[in-house]
C-alpha cells in the first residue's frame, strides 16, 4: 500500500463537520502551501434575497496585495478635482478633451473615473466604454465627487 503524503496526512486531521471561523479557515489553509500559485473559493451564506432590488449584493474588492500590475487611470474631472486626481497619481484627467481622445479609439485604460457634473460628458461615450467594461458606475464607486480617494 502507497505511503500517504504530507497533505493527505494534514487532512486526517480535519474535523469535516466542523463549522471554521474565518481566522481558523485562514491557519488552516496557510499549512497546505504548495508550489504553485492557489486560489481559494469562498461560499458565504449572506441571508438575503435577491429577488428583491434592496437587498442586492454588489461589489468590488481590493486585494491588500494587488494583483502585481500596473493600473491605469483615466479622470474625468474639472477645476480643483482635476487637480486631487493628479496629485493622487491618475494617468490622464480631462474633460472633453479626453472624451475626444478616447473617441478617437486611444482606450488604453483598466479604469474610468469621473465626477457626477462630468456623467453629461461620459455619457456620450456609453457606445465606446461600455462594452470594453469601462463605463463608470455609482454602485462600482467610479462615479464619486472625492477623486483622490478612488
Amino acid at each position: 500500500m502507497a505511503k500517504p503524503t504530507k497533505k493527505q496526512k494534514l487532512l486526517a486531521d480535519l474535523d469535516r463537520e466542523k463549522l471554521y471561523s474565518v481566522e481558523e479557515a485562514l491557519a488552516t489553509l496557510r499549512q497546505f502551501k504548495g508550489k504553485f500559485d492557489e486560489t481559494v473559493e469562498v461560499a458565504m451564506n449572506l441571508g438575503v434575497d435577491p429577488r428583491h432590488a434592496d437587498q442586492m449584493v454588489r461589489g468590488m474588492v481590493s486585494l491588500p496585495s494587488g494583483t502585481g500590475k500596473d493600473v491605469r487611470v483615466a479622470v474625468f474631472a474639472r477645476g480643483d478635482n482635476a487637480d486631487k486626481a493628479l496629485a493622487a497619481g491618475a494617468d490622464k484627467v480631462g474633460a472633453e478633451d479626453l472624451m475626444e481622445d478616447m473617441q478617437a479609439g486611444n482606450l488604453d485604460y483598466d479604469r474610468v473615473i469621473a465626477t457626477p457634473d462630468m456623467m453629461g460628458v461620459v455619457g456620450r461615450l456609453g457606445k465606446v466604454l461600455g462594452p470594453k467594461g469601462l463605463m463608470p458606475n455609482p454602485k462600482l464607486g467610479t462615479v464619486t465627487p472625492n477623486v483622490e480617494r478612488s
